[in-house]
């Protein structure tokens, strides 16, 4: 089994391309919408329920986000046809990208497994994955699971980023010693 490298805190983010939920294409560290930083959520896919309630939730935060000048944007290696699905309950408020790759995902240090059964997934997926690219392009919060349950609250980590955000509180990226 390869295991994959895990992206470093202040490291520049990865140059990755998704085809965008709706037609065109994700370059996930850009942010858009004029925001200058963007928020990565990297999700399981259609077979998670646990996911569909978190890409739910992930619209309440959409505003505070925003301004913060934080752009959001979920990923997954589903393909098209069951991110419509998926979508179609969440009614998402952020860009969705699909077809995440096997070697993206490693590029991206994500832990990945392989589904229990046909009926669950026909594929190897992600598991849970935040990242925070600040304007810079660098890594400025990195939360990479091995789980579905292990998710950051939204309010702390909305809360968190507007600490880091204020120019007052000079809040240097953490965990960059290796």
């Amino acid at each position: 089994m390869t295991q994959s490298q895990k992206l470093h805190p202040g490291a520049r983010f990865p140059d990755i391309t998704l085809p965008r939920l709706g037609g065109g294409t994700l370059t996930l560290a850009q942010p858009e919408n004029g925001h200058d930083w963007r928020m990565i959520v990297v999700y399981r896919g259609k077979h998670c329920p646990i996911c569909t309630r978190y890409l739910r939730e992930l619209n309440d935060a959409v505003p505070d986000l925003n301004q913060l000048g934080v752009d959001l944007v979920a990923v997954s290696a589903d393909p098209v046809e069951k991110v419509e699905e998926q979508m179609a309950q969440v009614q998402p408020a952020y860009a969705v990208g699909h077809d995440l790759t096997p070697d993206q995902m490693q590029t991206l240090g994500l832990y990945v497994s392989d589904p229990r059964s046909p009926q669950e997934t026909d594929r190897p997926f992600a598991e849970p994955a935040i990242f925070v690219v600040n304007a810079e392009g660098n890594l400025q919060i990195v939360d990479i699971a091995n789980a579905p349950f292990l998710r950051p609250d939204l309010k702390l980590l909305i809360g968190g980023i507007r600490f880091i955000r204020d120019p007052e509180n000079n809040y240097p990226i953490r965990g960059t010693h290796l």
